[in-house]
């Protein structure tokens, strides 16, 4: 099975990622369907009020690519382009609100959204040889590139979103950052259709403010975090803790291939009772966040750590919310196609 096409796209040489047949089984994403995308193509945050998102619209994306479900995708991306594509700079305005007249109330973006769209966008054009979905992609990165990245202590970085993260006095004139924006998968990509721009730079930025996030007491970085005088510290006005943002930072290294070496600051503060938030401050856990999906992300980063497969029970999807079930379903793609040892062999007694 192949994971990875060499293709011709946009007049140019593109990896971007191919699959022979979707991992998912019928029943896996059917139920995902089932649960979190309506007949509109809203892909529905169960756990957040019932909201929708660019970065759930973006997941929505991705996901449908890769079960290679073409009417899901369109689906998807009608109401992404009638609903949240209502900014004059062409990316997505980051909330719709079901209950809210209009729906959308803040046409602030979230980078993080736009970059999972375009990256939806890519691997639609590979997988149904669409050059018009690939141009459109291309577009996005463009706008990307050059209105949402910023300088953090010297570095190129992700800017969170237009509005709101620009440095502060109380920062130090640095801006505010969110450290699971950086979906390192995307940005090899992203480098191809936009050679302009250093993403490569950008991607050593995310493992560079990873690595400073060693040094802090609890040894990863917080959901929200301003990069400065070489350290990595809390984002004032923000909660000092990471949770349920950082918790995609694993699934994004374990995808992108990244040195397991980073994963291992995550690994360390799980336990056996799983993973938690964690209090920036202290180092230590402050609530669960141990819904199966979850669970999935410490198994694997176990399996690559010591070879223990994951548990039978978490090899396939159980949808008990929106965002735990999207993160299992991009780590049972990733399993099933390049860690099959880790799902294949039985756990130890």
């Amino acid at each position: 099975m192949k994971s990875w096409l060499i293709s011709l796209l946009l007049g140019g040489c593109m990896l971007v990622p191919a699959q022979a047949a979707s991992v998912f089984t019928a029943e896996e994403w059917q139920s995902y369907l089932d649960a979190f995308v309506d007949e509109s193509g809203r892909v529905v945050d169960t756990g957040n009020g019932n909201i929708s998102h660019s970065e759930g619209q973006g997941y929505g994306l991705i996901l449908s690519a890769l079960a290679e479900d073409r009417a899901a995708f369109d689906r998807i991306l009608e109401f992404t382009r009638k609903e949240l594509m209502v900014r004059e700079d062409g990316l997505a305005a980051w909330r719709w609100e079901p209950d809210a007249d209009p729906h959308v109330t803040d046409t602030n973006n979230a980078t993080d959204g736009d970059m999972l769209i375009a990256y939806g966008l890519v691997m639609a054009g590979e997988t149904w040889n669409d050059p018009t979905l690939s141009a459109e992609a291309q577009k996005m990165v463009q706008t990307i590139g050059r209105s949402m990245l910023t300088s953090a202590d010297g570095l190129p970085a992700i800017l969170p979103g237009a509005e709101g993260f620009a440095g502060t006095d109380e920062t130090g004139g640095q801006p505010i950052l969110n450290p699971s924006y950086w979906v390192f998968e995307t940005l090899p990509v992203f480098a191809q259709l936009d050679p302009v721009i250093d993403w490569n730079a950008v991607s050593a930025t995310g493992l560079e403010l990873l690595r400073r996030a060693t040094a802090t007491p609890a040894g990863i970085p917080g959901d929200w975090v301003v990069m400065r005088d070489g350290a990595v510290e809390p984002a004032p006005n923000f909660p000092a803790e990471f949770g349920y943002n950082g918790i995609r930072i694993p699934v994004y290294l374990m995808r992108a291939g990244v040195d397991p070496a980073y994963l291992e600051p995550f690994r360390n503060n799980a336990s056996s009772a799983g993973l938690f938030k964690i209090d920036l401050t202290t180092g230590k856990a402050i609530e669960p966040i141990s819904e199966p999906g979850y669970r999935l992300i410490q198994a694997a980063m176990e399996c690559i750590a010591t070879g223990r497969p994951v548990p039978a029970e978490l090899r396939t999807l159980d949808p008990t919310s929106y965002y735990a079930a999207t993160l299992q379903l991009l780590m049972l793609d990733h399993l099933r196609r390049q860690r099959l040892a880790c799902i294949s062999a039985e756990p130890e007694q």
